[in-house]
């Protein structure tokens, strides 16, 4: 399977993004043709090869003559549907936009529809939008998966005023995505940016298992002595390991001042609220103080809720995270016959092979409290049904 990972140490901005594709092998001719049956009037795109501080790097940069001020959502929608680009790449383009508009109308007070787009209005950021979903369908790319989103800091002046970084539209695009502020305290990720990524990446985390095969270096317009301002993209085949493979969330703290039912309380509440797995471990901290280290499994969407639960308990004042990438086998369940019950049976598959088969606890607790019998006698007549059955 052919994948993409964006690596946005610097941010990222709408025309990074397409630079990078060209840089890891999009055909700039075919995408100048394609942009051309935009109804855009005359718009000239260059692409050259320029640097950021010591990296090499392709630039995308689109010049336009005299514009209409300003588009709404569907003045937008209609350019790209009367464009003579694929089906799909208009319907992502739209979403994007869609989004785009959403998103303003929140921090506005506005319907999407009511939002006159200002610089995402512009010629510019139409073609960055548009550009997008043409290269990640050109490039062949069957998943897209990203980096922590770099944002940057300080402030930023548009057509609102100045307004804190991220803007308040990119804000509200970044919901459920995993950010860092800096390294610089300029905006490094645009509200183009943020609704092109949000639309694409399918897991926010780190570098998947993959073999690469291209690599491409997308230029920012800001400079800096400090860091190269470049958008990096990796091209190339998942590793094959027969089985799937997702993003979660590792939270960990340190506790030392709960009794062992106030922890095992708290680890009750946390599966409860959708952690995949709680376990905690004896520490020695300063002062060699006995304490606890508490670490939660859980899925990128749930990391607020599990956050909350463990302050809301009061027994620590931090809480550390990191996103780790989760190989796992296919699984599927079925269900066997034994003299003591029905019991559902977990399999783990390799690719087509079967490399685990594990009963059900909970199945086979209940059978054996109804059948005032041993745990393990269940266990075992599941699996030797389970065997039988194959």
């Amino acid at each position: 399977m052919k994948i993409a990972y964006f690596d946005c140490f610097a941010g990222a901005g709408g025309d990074m993004i397409v630079a990078t594709m060209l840089d890891a092998g999009l055909d700039g001719e075919f995408l100048k043709e394609q942009l051309s049956t935009l109804d855009l009037g005359q718009v000239d795109i260059q692409i050259s090869e320029t640097k950021r501080g010591s990296l090499s790097a392709k630039s995308f940069l689109p010049k336009a003559g005299k514009q209409h001020a300003h588009r709404n959502l569907s003045q937008i929608v209609e350019i790209i549907d009367n464009s003579g680009i694929s089906e799909s790449a208009k319907e992502r383009a739209k979403a994007i936009f869609t989004k785009l508009a959403q998103a303003e109308g929140l921090v506005h007070g506005k319907d999407a529809n009511e939002i006159h787009f200002h610089e995402v209005g512009a010629v510019d950021s139409i073609i960055d939008i548009v550009s997008a979903a043409i290269g990640i369908e050109a490039l062949g790319v069957e998943k897209v998966y990203c980096s922590a989103l770099s944002v940057g800091g300080g402030t930023v002046k548009c057509a609102h005023g100045t307004l804190p970084v991220p803007a308040p539209a990119t804000s509200e695009l970044l919901k459920g995505v995993p950010i860092v502020g800096g390294p610089v305290d300029v905006e490094l990720l645009t509200p183009t940016a943020a609704a092109i990524l949000t639309n694409i990446v399918d897991e926010f985390g780190q570098v998947p298992s993959m073999e690469i095969e291209k690599i491409g270096y997308g230029a920012g317009t800001y400079e800096s002595s400090d860091f190269p301002n470049v958008l990096r993209l990796f091209l190339g085949e998942a590793a094959a390991t027969g089985g799937e493979s997702d993003v979660i969330c590792l939270l960990e703290t340190n506790i030392d001042d709960a009794t062992g039912e106030l922890i095992g309380h708290l680890m009750d509440r946390l599966f409860e609220s959708g952690a995949l797995d709680v376990f905690s471990e004896p520490i020695r901290m300063k002062q060699n103080r006995p304490a606890v280290k508490l670490s939660v499994i859980c899925e990128i969407g749930d990391i607020e809720q599990i956050e909350q639960r463990i302050f809301g308990e009061g027994v620590t004042f931090g809480i550390r995270k990191q996103l780790l990438n989760r190989s796992k086998l296919n699984r599927e369940f079925v269900t066997v016959e034994t003299k003591f019950g029905q019991i559902k049976v977990k399999v783990g598959m390799l690719g087509d092979r079967v490399v685990n088969a594990k009963p059900e606890f909970s199945d086979c607790q209940r059978a054996a409290e109804k059948n005032s019998v041993a745990v393990k006698i269940v266990m075992e007549a599941a699996m030797t049904a389970y065997r039988e059955s194959k």
